[in-house]
């Protein structure tokens, strides 16, 4: 007999708010910050890369440092890929609570680490490391929450934990902005400050308990694993408690499927973001430069506009697609995103109005990442949803890692980063072809 897990905040009536515990609300915020701080880090990355690379780089090849900053946000996302996988199949076994302590006290030592670089070649080696240990906490605190949130509420959740990403970068935009005039080692500061997250695991242990939906099934996966060894006759579903669960998502034909859709449709998200988004910030510094301006001031303005963006999409996706469902909000923010890369890139050359479009840019290019933690738990069972979560998330950086060093190239190439972006932005297309064949999943219990 199978247990359920019990239902926590489970009322249909009432504001969908009141009908949560404060088990629920600690979830929420520990998801959050975890994602917070992988923000922080990963904008830290992107605002510091441009004067790490003048200082470890030799002065000759200052004309290159377009190429370079790809080549070592590539070497991150590979990283997190790698990463990712891993910590999402280990809280699968291992449990979400933990998988999500060992992730924040990772990456807050590597990141501490990244400030002692001496050379490019030991900033990107030490920033694949970063990106390994960043990985792993998205799968693990997007599982928690759908696990531990109602149904009614899930979108709205998920939607609130994601903009912690958006806070981070925010954070770490104005942080720059104080940091940035301390001289040539002011990028290593920001990577000193990324060592604080880790004190935070020392609440999550107090505060956070573990999913139940979690314990439950990792009760049936022991006991189908122990009747399998003492000769017992296992039934299909017990025999797929016993399968590793990367294998587990491949085997079953519908699951097959679904899991091929919602890889296009990630890659989609992930290639738009990192080949397109993160250049903002230079490109509206070099914007600022060419009027005679303060670049490094004109790129946190941006990064902290662009961020604000994403904070409002994050939160607002969650909202509508709780409203309207998981489908149509997807496919609208992925069509808004496309017509509005144009606008950014080529609209205006005046630098208020430029932070206005990266605002707004921002709402859909970055706000779309919401449907996954929305979306993508509610595909899957419990037994590998986390595995499932972090391929789903992780996987396509195999390909998006290309992303950031083709445009690093295309910019150098085409002399500025408008085409560039354009070329990249049809991307997209992909996302919008393959959306319609995912289930709509508003209002479902989750599979268990």
């Amino acid at each position: 007999m199978t247990v359920q897990p019990t239902t926590l905040g489970g009322s249909d009536e009432g504001p969908w708010y009141k009908s949560l515990d404060r088990r629920q609300w600690n979830t929420l915020l520990a998801a959050n910050l975890g994602w917070l701080f992988d923000g922080f880090e990963n904008y830290a990355l992107i605002l510091t890369a441009g004067p790490a690379m003048r200082q470890l780089l030799d002065p000759s090849q200052h004309a290159q440092i377009p190429f370079y900053i790809g080549t070592v946000i590539a070497i991150n996302l590979l990283g997190w890929g790698i990463g990712g996988m891993l910590g999402g199949i280990a809280a699968d076994y291992i449990g979400r609570k933990r998988m999500m302590m060992l992730a924040i006290l990772a990456y807050s030592v590597m990141t501490g680490l990244s400030a002692i670089a001496w050379d490019w070649w030991s900033f990107a080696i030490l920033r694949f490391l970063v990106g390994i240990a960043v990985g792993s906490e998205w799968a693990t605190g997007s599982s928690m929450m759908a696990e531990m949130w109602p149904d009614r509420a899930r979108g709205k959740g998920a939607g609130l934990m994601q903009c912690g990403l958006g806070i981070g970068f925010f954070i770490a935009s104005l942080v720059w902005l104080f940091i940035a005039p301390l001289g040539p080692d002011s990028w290593r500061w920001m990577y000193l400050i990324g060592v604080l997250p880790a004190l935070v695991t020392l609440w999550i242990r107090r505060s956070i308990p573990e999913s139940e939906r979690w314990e439950a099934a990792s009760s049936r996966r022991a006991a189908a694993k122990a009747s399998r060894r003492a000769g017992a006759r296992l039934t299909a579903g017990e025999e797929q408690l016993t399968k590793f669960t990367l294998h587990d998502l491949f085997t079953d034909r519908e699951t097959r499927g679904r899991t091929i859709v919602v890889f296009l449709m990630s890659l989609t998200t992930t290639v738009g973001f990192w080949s397109i988004s993160t250049w903002v910030p230079p490109f509206v510094g070099s914007t600022a430069a060419q009027s005679g301006l303060v670049a490094a001031q004109w790129a946190s303005y941006a990064g902290m506009a662009y961020t604000a963006g994403s904070i409002t999409g994050y939160i607002a996706f969650g909202f509508l697609a709780d409203a309207l469902g998981r489908k149509v909000v997807t496919m609208a923010f992925f069509a808004i995103a496309l017509a509005l890369t144009p606008v950014l890139f080529f609209g205006t050359t005046d630098l208020k109005l430029l932070l206005l479009f990266a605002y707004v840019n921002a709402i859909f290019s970055n706000g779309q990442y919401t449907w996954m933690p929305v979306w993508l738990p509610e595909l899957y069972p419990t037994r590998m949803r986390a595995t499932a979560l972090a391929f789903a998330f992780n996987a396509p950086r195999f390909i998006a890692f290309l992303g950031p060093l083709l445009a690093g190239s295309m910019i150098v190439a085409f002399g500025g980063f408008g085409k560039a972006a354009m070329v990249l932005a049809s991307i997209y297309i992909l996302g919008l072809a393959v959306a319609p064949f995912l289930p709509e999943t508003r209002g479902k219990p989750l599979p268990e």
